[in-house]
């Protein structure tokens, strides 16, 4: 009797359970899920924006120079004119630069650009004159004579004008010649215009140059302690490994316009200041910097890189 009362119980014990469970079930609101096109967009995570970089990366605009930096290497670095770059940071002798400096690799925005005065062909340009009004001379200083008289148009007076014209010519004296002026190369050898190049060395062009490819120069194939030569007269401006991606470098300047530079040498045979021969042995081949053999050269007008097979004879023994 007592196994049955206890059977009833724990039945009605279940019962009230479940009743409760299927209450609160019913109290409790069914989950909503949009499943549209554009909640699902919408419950995509944001991706980070990314700004594509100009090719080659752009131009620091400031350059802390380093032990063995100089004018010109910086300058060859960033594909700039060492005369412009001197002027930016208001350096007269360009081999004055100190370790620790910040050279400027742009114009200072602060500095205003101002373009010369444009005039006509054969008038010279003069600046202009002030617009305050300046006192006039004393009566008796001021120039009255000769006044311009008007003529009726006869034979007589057009030859009284041609006579007029002649005795004035004979007693203007004739101007002096000025004298020519001569433009003379700093560098000993090296032409104010064209150059007379030379190859730098002997062997297979195994790259040439292309602006698309960032591709400065061209490299020639060779063996190591092969020798390599000055390309034209000129004074060696900069001589170290202190410029990456160019090995053991030198940098020879020609003249106001040009500079060449021999990379990946194995050795240096010349110094900084000292005037070259075209067709002297510089250095000697080497894969300094480089994944093979090879003599990287460069010809660079004002400061930006310009085909050397442009320049060069087509004879390689020239």
């Amino acid at each position: 009797m007592a196994t049955t009362s206890s059977l009833k119980a724990g039945v009605l014990l279940l019962a009230i359970n479940l009743v409760a469970g299927g209450c609160a079930s019913e109290l409790r609101p069914a989950p909503v899920i949009d499943k549209s096109p554009a909640a699902r967009q919408a419950a995509k995570p944001a991706k980070e924006k990314t700004v594509a970089k100009p090719e080659g990366g752009a131009r620091p605009e400031f350059h802390i120079v380093q032990k063995g930096d100089t004018l010109y290497s910086i300058a060859l670095a960033h594909d700039l004119d060492y005369k412009e770059l001197a002027q930016w940071n208001n350096i007269s002798d360009p081999a004055l630069i100190n370790e620790g400096q910040q050279l400027r690799l742009t114009p200072s925005p602060d500095v205003a650009v101002t373009a010369p005065l444009q005039t006509t062909p054969g008038v010279e340009g003069r600046p202009v004159e002030s617009l305050e009004a300046k006192p006039l001379p004393p009566s008796g200083m001021l120039k009255t004579e000769p006044k311009a008289v008007k003529l009726p148009y006869s034979d007589q007076a057009l030859a009284q004008l041609q006579k007029s014209a002649t005795l004035h010519a004979k007693t203007e004296p004739a101007p002096e010649p000025k004298p020519e002026s001569k433009t003379e190369s700093k560098i000993p050898g090296a032409a104010i215009g064209e150059i007379d190049w030379g190859w730098p060395a002997a062997g297979k062009v195994v790259s040439g140059f292309s602006e698309t490819a960032n591709l400065k120069g061209v490299d020639i194939a060779g063996s190591i302690g092969q020798p390599v030569y000055a390309s034209a007269p000129g004074k060696v401006v900069y001589s170290g490994s202190g410029l990456r991606g160019y090995g053991k470098l030198i940098i020879i300047k020609h003249n106001d316009t040009y500079l060449s530079a021999y990379a990946h040498n194995s050795e240096i045979l010349v110094k900084e200041g000292q005037a070259v021969v075209k067709g002297q042995k510089i250095g000697e081949m080497g894969n300094s910097d480089a994944d093979q053999v090879k003599l990287h050269f460069e010809i660079r007008r004002l400061g930006k890189p310009v085909d050397p097979l442009k320049y060069l004879p087509t004879d390689k023994t020239s």
